[in-house]
């Protein structure tokens, strides 16, 4: 794979314990190459007016002032970066990105940390620079906020290209951090970047390369080694443990299906674990149903586990002190003479009958017998995310991440995760109305498709509530907009049309928040 993931262990309060090696990526990483660095520069209260941080400020005397000179009449937006050569020997070039107003903090309107997304987007926005001049070692300042600008710069410089000629591709950029000591916050950044970069390039990856066989090797390979423990389910193990629904949905390829449990262990034995699911449909066709062309983004229908994934490499690493146990569903949804029916009847493990009105819906299906496995054992919360329903991204677009929950508290926790990650979310409803329209037919329990007008994402979670077990929290999140190939809209350190891989870092702040209880909202 394209990236090597270092092995740093931090623990739940975010104190380095062991870094066994340093970020790095391909062996195509040019160490004794030319270097950059960030330098950001706030808005001044004068029309033009730039104002270096205190790290700018201390690397502009080194240069005997010149990056002030250059500053001068130049008015760097936010978010975007001015890159300058010629700046002493240490540097080949030195990016000045706009970090905007110095005052700004949590914003309630926004819901969001706007402090720490402006370092995100500066970091990111003077790392891609760099690396678009061909620099293969970049430094970065804090700005105030070592683990921002990690998270920034690492998503920043990712990039997928694993099938190019060796000589076509694009400089791969290291990064490190310049002028601080925050050493943990910015290894904290790393590992929360890294992990949404492994969910990425998982979304990435052409699916005849990622058949639900490969992912299991995949999650054997790079989880295992973390300290979690896995077991993969076969076809055998799931017939004879009544996973009907998942198998029926799965008939319609020749890849074998498998449902993969991932068990982290880092509190007590008996302390209830957190349960978290993520469909992994390697490719959609949209089966029987055959989806519009082009598909090809639909490789990305992996996104659920990919992202459960990069959340489970993320508090491995961190060591987190809580228990979580992870199932991920893992199929391929193709068209053929075995494929499932439009009008099939099922039996999901909970006892329930599924009427499969659309085998493009399959991924609540396969959801069901896997909300119902989860009670074996005993969660005190299940988290499911998924690429569910196109109409959330028609509702709401790409900048939020849509969530249902159970819980006023749990939705408080993952709101204020989401704020301080930058990768936000927004609440919409579990109610009645919506479960009667997925359960209110004649003959059959529940059908997968429901009864419209509109309301497609709300049926979508409704129906995975008939499944989940009794008396636990439950939490859905449904990133069919959120959760696929990046716009451009928002988010600036991602690079437009590469899969976004989000919301990895929300899940992992949320299990951050609850691991280690902690009221400071801004600590930039």
């Amino acid at each position: 794979m394209l990236y090597k993931y270092s092995r740093t262990i931090i623990n739940g309060k975010g104190q380095l314990k062991v870094l066994l090696q340093c970020l790095r990526n391909a062996s195509t990483c040019d160490t004794n190459g030319k270097k950059g660095l960030v330098i950001g520069v706030y808005e001044g209260c004068c029309p033009g007016e730039s104002i270096l941080t205190r790290t700018g400020r201390k690397f502009n005397e080194c240069v005997d002032g010149k990056l002030s000179e250059l500053l001068k009449g130049t008015k760097i937006k936010k978010g975007k970066a001015q890159v300058f050569g010629n700046l002493g020997d240490e540097f080949y070039q030195v990016a000045a990105v706009g970090l905007g107003s110095e005052s700004v903090g949590w914003s309630t309107l926004e819901g969001m940390d706007e402090c720490k997304e402006n370092i995100r987007a500066a970091a990111g926005a003077g790392a891609m620079a760099l690396q678009d001049q061909g620099i293969p070692n970049i430094a970065i300042e804090e700005f105030t906020n070592a683990e921002a600008a990690a998270e920034g710069a690492a998503l920043g410089v990712w990039r997928y290209q694993e099938w190019k000629n060796t000589e076509d591709r694009a400089t791969v950029a290291a990064i490190d951090l310049y002028g601080s000591e925050e050493r943990d916050a910015w290894i904290r950044g790393i590992v929360k970047a890294e992990s949404q970069n492994m969910a990425r390039e998982l979304e990435e990856v052409p699916a005849n390369l990622m058949t639900p066989t490969i992912l299991c090797r995949f999650m054997q390979e790079h989880l295992c080694p973390c300290g979690a423990k896995l077991e993969v389910r076969d076809r055998d193990y799931l017939d004879t443990n009544g996973f009907t629904a998942f198998l029926t949905m799965a008939k319609g390829s020749c890849e074998q299906p498998a449902v993969v449990e991932i068990m982290y262990c880092g509190a007590s034995p008996h302390d209830r674990p957190i349960g978290l699911i993520g469909k992994a449909v390697t490719f959609d066709s949209g089966g029987v149903n055959l989806k519009d062309c082009p598909m090809s983004e639909h490789r990305g229908d992996i996104a659920g586990a990919a992202v459960i994934i990069g959340v489970m490499n993320a508090i491995c690493r961190m060591r987190l002190p809580l228990n979580v146990v992870a199932v991920l569903p893992v199929i391929e949804n193709m068209p053929s003479g075995m494929a499932v029916k439009p009008g099939d009847v099922v039996m999901a493990k909970n006892g329930k009958t599924i009427r499969i009105e659309d085998t493009d819906n399959e991924g609540r299906v396969i959801l069901a017998d896997v909300m119902s496995y989860m009670e074996k054992h005993n969660p005190c919360l299940i988290l499911n995310a998924a690429t569910s329903n196109q109409g959330m991204k028609n509702s709401i677009g790409v900048p939020p991440t849509g969530v249902f929950s159970t819980s006023d508290i749990v939705w408080s926790e993952i709101n204020r995760a989401g704020g301080t990650s930058g990768d936000r979310v927004w609440r919409f409803p579990f109610w009645k109305f919506y479960r009667s329209r997925v359960t209110n037919f004649a003959g059959v329990d529940t059908v997968n498709k429901g009864k419209g007008p509109g309301g497609w994402p709300c049926l979508g979670a409704a129906f995975l509530l008939e499944f989940v077990p009794p008396c636990i929290d439950f939490v859905h999140m449904d990133i069919s907009g959120s959760g696929l190939l990046h716009t451009g809209i928002g988010m600036p350190y991602l690079r437009k049309n590469t899969m976004s891989g989000r919301p990895v870092r929300t899940i992992v702040q949320f299990l951050y928040q609850i691991a280690c209880p902690h009221h400071n909202v801004c600590d930039c």
